[in-house]
């Protein structure tokens, strides 16, 4: 004999017997366990404040007679247990119903939700006879005021003065029930500073490839040409590391208040840690002592790995790789590139380097000559140029003063030829490095038609500058930050466009802003170009003068706001009542070169039915359908006022999101209704959510 859990339903009886001498038996039996009057509520697992519910229950009749009787709905504050039913309008609570033996009804109430309470305790009861049931529970009740936090991109340039208009804030005050929470300015005036923050990681990646020791020579030998060349620098990072440690953290970390989730629960806190340990990492990559030591630990490293024929290998024991030598050749002749001066080890590296390379560059015009003995068609004036040879062209610009072997001189011109012949042939990133080695060799001509080709082929934006639609590829040459990166050289070195190199330096500053750049070679190319020419900048104080509404933002004065050193960052904000729609104007002055960026965010509490969207470069636009089946299968129709919903149908809700850039992280969170429960709540990128 036992008492069985208090649970409706059916179950499986398994008994088991023995005697000491192991004799045994068993025996197995479903029960079900039931009442003869039996009630199941069927409720929403919420309730949004404003609601209509029509609030449901099924009673049943499980005896042998037919039953009549009464069910009653009593509601309750779940908080403090006092009756709600006035407030919910459950004024005819009771109904009355007739069951047939074996039979079952439905009961319905119409309640209407408060917005004064939280949550909700509802208790059912039903009798008939001598027989009863009843069932309670307690139901959470959803703000139907939402709090939305909507921002507008502060984007300048250098020497321009622009004004900014965010409109729905500029007509809250037309709203009756919008309610104010912060307004939020934040601003970077230097942003080539984040070029800069990208150092650590050349400097301290894991692997000892010859690739990524030359990324730590490159690093280190760049940052102490900034220090020894502008002092101001070194102190930048000595007051980060001092007296703004709020500077070392990621931008991920600086302002979650301004998200909706909190940074612990993403799945890219990983990564802004990451970036917070880069920063921290800084002040260490500027220590002149420990910069040293770390320049001379990489260069010694590279030296060992060049082989005796002057070649490297990708890693140690490795084959020659002549790409991988290339890359390390062209990035020291970059070096001498930026007027920064080398030992004479690196120098020696590099003159054995481009040795090799005229021997490779030899061996390919040799097997040409072979092929014409063998084949009588063959014509030296065809194209016979690939990617290695272009690269090699390029990388030999950098090397005049290292004269071609007397051999060499014919193979040189003729792969020199082959470039200037047939530039159109190849992608974007080969046309420029051919446009820079035509420019070196004093065939201007065809680079300058090169470069117009570019130009012509490029696209214009007020917020994201100059920059080309491209797939990224698997290979070298197809990569785009790489490409946006040697852009930046072509258009300065062979067109002196300096309007064009601004453009180009705000995409690749952009791209930083909202990705991360995933190699190390795509980082060093992008250090590279954007710190060619603008070494100036990053010592200077920054001019930028923002107003917001009537108030002028006095950094360093208003509300304690303080710029960050260096990339002149700061952050302030007003909440409350102090929040006026005139402060949906913003007037920005910069008084010096480069760009500046930052954002304002607007906070505000306001009922879902009275939200409406914004427009930003990230667009949003939710759909809802209704699933149809017909002969063809499935249909989706567009839910419009003028459809009727019924209980059981299913929904497909869509969502597209569209952005004007590539971002690394995105959060999309989706709020549904309170009836609107998930078929499959897992993940599923390959089906939308059908909502019955």
């Amino acid at each position: 004999k036992f008492t069985m859990p208090e649970a409706l339903t059916r179950w499986k009886l398994l008994t088991l017997a023995h005697t000491k001498d192991l004799k045994y038996g068993f025996a197995q039996k479903e029960l079900i366990t039931q009442k003869e009057l039996m009630l199941v509520p069927n409720v929403p697992r919420f309730l949004r404040q404003g609601d209509k519910i029509r609030f449901a229950a099924k009673v049943s009749n499980l005896s042998d007679k037919d039953l009549t009787g009464n069910a009653k709905l009593y509601l309750f504050d779940a908080l403090t247990m006092k009756p709600v039913d006035v407030a919910f309008a459950n004024s005819n609570a009771e109904r009355k119903f007739e069951l047939k033996k074996g039979g079952n009804s439905a009961l319905f109430w119409e309640l209407e939700v408060p917005e004064n309470v939280q949550a909700l305790t509802y208790r059912v009861v039903a009798q008939a006879g001598d027989f009863s049931d009843g069932q309670e529970a307690a139901l959470p009740i959803l703000s139907n005021r939402m709090l939305v936090t909507e921002s507008m991109p502060l984007s300048i340039r250098g020497n321009q003065t622009k004004d900014f208009k965010l409109k729905k804030l500029a007509k809250s005050g037309k709203s009756k029930t919008l309610r104010q929470h912060k307004l939020t300015l934040e601003f970077t005036s230097n942003p080539l500073w984040y070029a800069v923050q990208a150092m650590p990681y050349l400097m301290e990646y894991p692997h000892e490839c010859a690739e990524q020791t030359f990324s730590r020579y490159y690093a280190n030998t760049i940052a102490a040409h900034l220090v020894n060349s502008n002092p101001v620098i070194s102190r930048v990072y000595n007051s980060w590391k001092t007296l703004e440690p709020a500077a070392l953290l990621s931008n991920l970390e600086k302002n979650q208040e301004l998200k909706s989730l909190l940074l612990e629960e993403t799945p890219w806190v990983l990564a802004g840690k990451s970036e917070t340990q880069n920063k921290k990492r800084l002040a260490l990559l500027f220590d002149v002592n420990k910069m040293s030591n770390e320049l001379d630990i990489a260069l010694d490293k590279l030296n060992k790995k060049q082989k005796a024929n002057g070649a490297w290998a990708w890693f140690d024991g490795m084959q020659d790789n002549r790409y991988i030598t290339q890359h390390i050749v062209a990035g020291l002749g970059k070096i001498n590139h930026l007027d920064i001066k080398q030992n004479s080890k690196a120098n020696q590296m590099a003159q054995k380097g481009i040795s090799y390379l005229d021997s490779q560059i030899k061996k390919d015009y040799e097997e040409l000559e072979k092929w014409a003995k063998r084949d009588s068609t063959f014509k030296f004036e065809d194209q016979h140029i690939g990617y290695n040879q272009i690269h090699y062209l390029y990388t030999r610009s950098f090397f005049k003063s290292q004269n071609l072997p007397s051999n060499s001189q014919k193979t040189f011109d003729y792969y020199l030829g082959q470039a200037e012949k047939y530039w159109i042939k190849f992608n974007q990133y080969s046309q420029g490095l051919i446009a820079l080695t035509l420019h070196r060799n004093g065939k201007s001509e065809t680079a300058s038609l090169i470069v117009k080709s570019l130009k012509e082929r490029s696209l214009q934006s007020e917020e994201l500058g100059m920059y080309w639609k491209q797939n990224a590829g698997y290979y070298w040459y197809q990569m785009p930050i790489e490409t946006q990166a040697l852009m930046i050289e072509v258009f300065g070195e062979v067109a002196n466009d300096q309007k064009s190199v601004e453009e180009l330096k705000i995409w690749l500053l952009k791209n930083k802003q909202t990705n991360d750049w995933k190699t190390t070679k795509a980082t060093a190319e992008a250090v590279y170009a954007l710190l060619k020419g603008s070494e100036g900048q990053l010592g200077s104080d920054p001019q930028v003068e923002i107003t917001v509404g009537n108030e002028k933002i006095n950094i360093n004065q208003t509300y304690g706001v303080v710029a960050e050193s260096g990339t002149g960052y700061f952050k302030t904000s007003w909440t409350g009542s102090e929040i006026k729609p005139e402060m949906a104007n913003v007037h920005i002055e910069k008084k010096d070169k480069g760009i500046a960026w930052g954002a304002l965010y607007w906070q505000y509490f306001e009922q879902l039915d009275k939200i409406t969207g914004a427009e930003t470069p990230l667009k949003l636009k939710k759909q809802l359908f209704l699933q149809k089946k017909t002969d063809k299968g499935i249909v989706l129709v567009p839910i419009t006022e003028k459809n009727k919903l019924e209980v059981g149908q299913r929904i497909t809700v869509r969502i597209l999101l569209q952005v004007d850039r590539e971002m690394e992280y995105i959060h999309l969170k989706d709020m549904r209704a309170a009836a609107f429960e998930p078929v499959n709540t897992l993940s599923d990128v390959s089906n939308a959510p059908h909502i019955p």
